[in-house]
């Protein structure tokens, strides 16, 4: 089976309707949304309403759970100040022109879906709003995957698309420290294990404007990151004509990584 799987498509209609058409052309059997469908774009009601027209299986994200419970559900929301401050204005429009119905489809949406041996989430098996980064600590990243009970875990809320392999072997599980009971040493045997990231449909942040999104095929296990080009112009058009701040246009335009530096390159949540 070949899994189209997409995440954080932030109100993008125009980047949405062009990645269904790349994943029509590319013969998917499934599609699976790990959240995020409004915030930042001009067309949350819409983003939503065709989900829920295709009957797409998704999981709720943190801008799906702040319009529901709130903005800074989680304190860690956003990985720094800046970042803070501008998710307030988008929160803010956001707020005010979802309809009803809307916000309460966001608010029933699971927080994890599985198919066998895959499980998909938005930000991790911890909570939305944790970012899984492709430099996480490896001994961190097996024990989200393995939290997850899952050997392919599928992540997205970086808006970075990667693919990480944990591969087979032992772990050494250790107690130590004068208040600490004494234990034996234990072995944890795992097989191969992975995190797909699938990037961003609406708002790439991996360097260009393209909207990214994953084929994963059952079997064969591969993972093919697409990457694809739609008018961006007319999503840039469409927040500025709504009123949203320009910046969202301009860091649109530019598909761009990192709009600030993070104060907390990591960010686990710790909730």
């Amino acid at each position: 089976m070949k899994f189209a799987v997409l995440s954080c498509i932030h109100g993008n209609l125009e980047a949405f309707e062009t990645v269904l058409k790349d994943i029509d052309r590319q013969h998917c059997d499934r599609i699976v949304c790990l959240g995020d469908l409004v915030g930042y774009g001009p067309y949350p009601n819409e983003v939503v309403d065709r989900v829920r027209s295709l009957n797409i299986p998704t999981v709720q994200g943190c801008w799906d759970e702040d319009i529901v419970e709130g903005l800074n559900a989680c304190e860690c929301s956003y990985p720094s100040q800046l970042a803070e401050r501008r998710g307030l204005q988008a929160h803010q429009w956001t707020n005010e022109v979802v309809r009803p119905d809307v916000r309460e489809y966001l608010g029933q949406l699971p927080l994890t879906w599985r198919e066998g041996n895959l499980s998909f989430v938005h930000g991790s098996p911890n909570s939305q709003h944790e970012y899984l980064m492709p430099q996480l600590d490896s001994f961190i990243a097996l024990e989200r995957v393995l939290s997850a009970e899952a050997d392919v875990l599928f992540c997205g809320h970086t808006h970075v698309p990667y693919v990480r392999s944990l591969e087979d072997g032992s772990i050494a599980l250790r107690v130590s420290g004068p208040d600490a009971i004494s234990q034996p040493e234990r072995q944890l045997t795992t097989s191969l294990k992975r995190i797909i990231n699938a990037g961003s449909v609406g708002e790439p942040r991996h360097g260009r404007p393209n909207a990214t999104y994953v084929i994963y095929d059952t079997e064969t296990e591969n993972a093919d990151l697409r990457e694809v080009p739609y008018d961006y112009r007319k999503t840039c058009a469409a927040i500025v004509e709504n009123g949203l701040p320009k910046i969202f246009a301009w860091r649109l335009s530019r598909g761009w990584e990192f709009a600030e530096r993070a104060d907390d390159p990591t960010h686990l949540c710790q909730r």
